[in-house]
């Protein structure tokens, strides 16, 4: 495949805007589960508004297929809650770092769910991502709020894990503006009880930068990425993916003043890295 700089620098701008969200969403005093609701609802108009506007159809092939979408969405909810969480309690490092780890979890559930084998270089890679977690983690306590952070940000990883497994499945089927639409549409009915179960002020900063995280960081970010990812080769937009965390973490120290600690830089320079080489094992 050709090199397109273009696309290359698209994919460049889109993982920006997806590590600019947790910065975002340090500036809003509202609870994680509401700026969960924020991003996917407001995501989820935008695309269904570029759906229609392209006249592109909207139904799903096969009737298991809006079963399996829908649990998808409700994970992506319990996804998206738990690393505004992560990075509330803690930091933005912790919560991008953290959710780094997904390829830990992706190597034992991968060969289960699409029935392949289970190398030994990614068991390898899984006990690497582990030792970079635990240098990490300051103390073994949850009266440590890093260490809360690290939880909820290794649960997100968790559910960003099955979301990855999903969207492998759906995306030989369906273009991805339909798939990120019935997934982030379902997650935000599944969190608009929240609007009624928490008595929440919101700010004006609270609603430009819930916005903001919806429609740039998501919707726009997202369409960026899937177009561009389509032009370049896919251990480069794998690489360029592995650079959320590293934009996240820099955003974090010119907008917030977040210092990363060492524990945090060597624990996310192993966890980084392990990332990487498994992106570029994968896509080899």
């Amino acid at each position: 495949m050709k090199t397109n700089k273009r696309a290359i620098l698209n994919l460049h701008i889109a993982v920006m805007m997806f590590g600019l969200s947790g910065v975002i969403g340090q500036f809003v005093e509202i609870p994680s589960v509401m700026v969960a609701f924020g991003r996917v609802a407001c995501s989820s108009v935008l695309l269904l508004l570029m759906i229609r506007m392209k006249r592109e159809p909207l139904r799903l092939k096969e009737k298991k297929d809006y079963v399996l979408i829908i649990v998808t969405g409700m994970i992506l909810a319990v996804h998206w809650t738990t690393f505004f969480q992560s990075i509330q309690v803690s930091s933005v490092a912790i919560g991008t770092i953290t959710f780094s780890t997904f390829p830990l979890f992706l190597t034992f559930l991968e060969p289960v769910v699409f029935h392949e084998k289970l190398y030994k270089q990614s068991v390898i890679g899984a006990m690497l991502l582990m030792i970079g977690v635990f240098i990490t983690i300051p103390e073994f306590s949850i009266g440590n709020q890093t260490t809360v952070g690290i939880i909820w940000g290794m649960i997100c990883s968790l559910t960003y894990a099955f979301l990855t497994l999903a969207n492998r499945y759906f995306s030989d089927k369906y273009d991805g503006k339909l798939i990120c639409f019935y997934e982030q549409g379902t997650a935000a009915i599944v969190l608009i009880p929240a609007l009624f179960l928490l008595n929440v002020h919101w700010r004006r900063q609270d609603i430009v930068g819930v916005a903001f995280i919806g429609f740039v960081c998501t919707a726009f970010a997202y369409t960026l990425y899937v177009d561009a990812q389509k032009k370049v080769k896919a251990q480069t937009a794998g690489l360029i993916s592995g650079m959320e965390t590293v934009y996240g973490i820099l955003y974090a120290l010119i907008f917030l003043g977040e210092i990363p600690t060492i524990r945090e830089v060597i624990g996310g320079m192993v966890i980084l890295g392990v990332a990487l080489f498994c992106s570029i094992q994968k896509n080899n």
